[in-house]
């Protein structure tokens, strides 16, 4: 079982939405304080292909990640903070307060199978 779709068993524990906007915001904050990888301080990992091309790809790719993974990170935090569990009683109860759909909604379960 994922560690964001498990029961949340017991009081003061944290619903699934909190678990994966705790984890979300653990990326995007792990990525804001890594180091930028450079060749020159880090290295360059082994090629895994004979071709220049590709060679460069890998390169731009390493360059670009921390910048593109805080990035992906801060747009999971922003659909999950608009993706809540609708709180209260009636009508509104079980639904998503983002979209209005009923709780879990599809976005929230898109979500957590993207990320476990």
């Amino acid at each position: 079982m994922s560690p964001f779709t498990g029961p949340a068993s017991g009081k003061g524990h944290l619903s699934e939405h909190a678990r994966l906007l705790r984890c979300v915001l653990s990326i995007r904050e792990r990525s804001a304080r890594a180091v930028p990888w450079d060749p020159d301080t880090v290295g360059i990992p082994a090629a895994r292909s004979p071709s220049g091309l590709a060679r460069i790809n890998d390169v731009a790719f390493y360059a670009n990640a921390r910048e593109e993974v805080s990035a992906l990170a801060g747009v999971c935090v922003d659909l999950l903070r608009l993706h809540v569990p609708g709180g209260g009683e009636g009508r509104g109860a079980h639904r998503c307060e983002g979209c209005h759909q009923a709780w879990p909604c599809p976005t929230f379960t898109e979500l957590c199978r993207l990320l476990t």
